[in-house]
Order: C-alpha cells, then structure tokens, then sequence
C-alpha cells in the first residue's frame, strides 16, 4: 500500500496513527507528497490533488475518513469503528466533529499563509475559531482510557490537538484545559505517537 502524505497533515497522520494501532504500518509506504506542486504525482492518484490518498492494488482511496474504514476492515473490523449498531454511529459522528476542528484549524492558518493582510478576513478567522472552541468544549473531559486501541474518534482528537500545538491558530489549553490530561494519557499509551508527530519539511508546505 502507498500512502501520499506529508509530515504535516494532521488527516495524514489519522491513517498514520490507525496502521500504527492495527498492525498495519510496515504493510505502507509513505509517499512524500507536495500538494502545492502542481507537478507532484498526487494529482494523477487524486484529481482533488488532497491528501491523504492511499493506493491499493491499483486503487485510489481517499479521504481519510475512507482510509480509515478500510484499515478498519483489513484488521478484522470493529477494531477502531465498532462494527454495527448506535456505538458505530456515534464513533463516526464524533470523529466527523474531531475532523472540523482539524478543518478549521486548517482554514486559519491558510487565511494567514495565502492571503495578504491587508487582504485577510478577521471575521472568517473568528468563525473558524468559535468553531474549533465549541468542538473543543463539547468533548467529555475525562482521562484518555482506549488503552493501545483508540477509536476513531480519539485518533482525531489526539491529532487535532497537537496540529493546534504544531501552527498555534489558538490555545486550545485557554478553551478546554482539562483536555490537556487526556492528550498525555493517549501520548502515553498510543503506538507510533511521538514517531508521527507533526513536522515541517520542503515536501510538506500545505498543510
């Protein structure tokens, strides 16, 4: 399997993270992928030209939220998405809200990384912020507690606060300080954690 990443996506490492849970990590390649360079080979695997994108047998899949289903699935299943009935729903649900706050986080720092400041909208900012604060504090402040296995869910949270910490749009820790005992506890117990965390490199400027 080929993975198009870079270092610095925050969806990127969500995969990174699922085959570190499931088992799956030496079975991938990581493709060093630039979604700026409109000659970098990701735009023949994903006409959107996004990150990430996984090949297998041939086959493009993309998003993230897909590739991580199909981890799901190549490990039996059940394993980071329960397998059926209300519980799967509410893990798909909450890792769709971990997945807005990435985006909003995301649209800051764009906001500031593309447009000029005489040309930046400080009102788009704020509304991508009250988003990512009131995601923050609708999450249950409790420790983290999925041992080596976190859901889909906890891989987006646990991602989406350290991209916080990587571009710095906000102090999450100002909003919801309480999250901050949880993010150690998933640092602590998750595989693969500290090896996929967010960096800069020359192949990775997007994100």
């Amino acid at each position: 399997m080929i993975l198009y990443s870079s270092t610095a996506s925050p969806f990127g490492r969500k995969i990174k993270l699922a085959a570190h849970a499931l088992g799956l990590i030496d079975e991938i390649s990581v493709r060093p992928t630039d979604t700026m360079n409109p000659e970098d080979e990701i735009r023949t695997v994903n006409p959107l030209g996004k990150i990430p994108s996984l090949v297998v047998e041939g086959t493009a899949l993309y998003d993230s939220r897909v590739i991580m289903e199909y981890f799901d699935n190549c490990a039996g299943g059940g394993r980071i998405i329960p397998a059926v009935g209300i519980e799967r729903y509410a893990c798909l649900t909450a890792a769709a809200k971990m997945d807005g706050i990435i985006d909003a986080a995301l649209l800051m720092v764009y906001e500031g990384r593309f447009r000029p400041a005489e040309m930046r909208v400080e009102r788009f900012v704020e509304w991508q912020r009250d988003k990512i604060i009131r995601g923050l504090q609708s999450i249950d402040p409790a420790p983290y507690s999925g041992g080596s296995m976190p859901d889909a869910a906890d891989i987006g949270l646990g991602c989406a606060l350290d991209y916080l910490d990587f571009r710095k749009p906000l102090s999450w820790r100002d909003h919801a300080p309480a999250l901050a005992d949880w993010q150690a506890g998933f640092a602590a117990s998750v595989a693969g954690y500290a090896e996929t965390m967010p960096v800069d490199s020359r192949k990775a400027p997007s994100q």
